[in-house]
């Protein structure tokens, strides 16, 4: 009788531990990091490459690594992410592929993170430890970090994306193993927003605004 009151006990111990599990939620973009694990196991990323990380302006840029075919570009950037998601995903977005150079893209979607306080300066302290987690990790790694740009469907934070940009500016200007890339005045006309960069949601943009993204960049990447 003893015997069987032990195993009932270890098999509502094991199923409690199995619904607590279960019920145990993923961290933000935990299954899009799955995705791109399989995808390295079936096909090999370029040794040491350039890394592009960051939110959906990186993501979504298609045709990167064919652009920048000849510096060996690698894209891993997660569509929607805030700073914090980099960070908490930096292993497997940038370090495991032991990089020449990394270029980020994030922020922006900070500003606008739903049922969340934030402001510049909280923006700019996350990305102090996104920056601080790669230094830590890759002291001379040279790092391009591409500044906020405007967008039409996000005009209310526009005086916000200039703040941080200048704060991020200042900031890597002490850094020989970085640059700060500027792409929002040359996303501008005469101080307006140009719609023909946009696509349809007014927010990711058009080839021709990676075009602009590619000229601003590419005298800064490395071979």
């Amino acid at each position: 009788m003893k015997r069987y009151i032990i195993i009932a006990f270890f098999s509502l111990f094991i199923t409690s531990a199995f619904s607590q599990t279960a019920q145990t939620p993923k961290p933000p973009f935990w299954d899009d990091v799955q995705v791109i694990k399989k995808y390295d196991g079936m096909f090999a990323a370029p040794q040491h490459p350039i890394v592009f990380t960051g939110s959906s302006s990186i993501r979504k840029w298609d045709d990167v690594e064919y652009t920048f075919a000849e510096y060996a570009a690698l894209n891993r950037g997660i569509g929607g992410a805030v700073t914090n998601d980099i960070t908490r995903y930096v292993n497997d977005l940038v370090f495991k592929y032991q990089p020449k150079q990394i270029v980020i893209y994030v922020g922006e979607n900070d500003l606008v993170a739903a049922n969340a306080i934030v402001n510049v300066d909280s923006v700019y302290n996350r990305t102090m430890i996104l920056y601080q987690a790669i230094r830590a990790k890759m002291p001379e790694v040279p790092i391009l970090y591409i500044g906020m740009k405007p967008s039409p469907s996000r005009e209310k934070i526009m005086p916000m994306e200039l703040e941080f940009n200048a704060k991020m500016k200042s900031f890597f200007a002490a850094d020989k193993n970085a640059v700060f890339v500027d792409v929002y005045p040359l996303m501008l006309d005469n101080g307006k927003l140009r719609p023909e960069l946009y696509v349809g949601d007014k927010l990711h943009m058009t080839k021709l605004g990676y075009a602009i993204w590619e000229k601003a960049v590419k005298p800064y990447l490395i071979k």
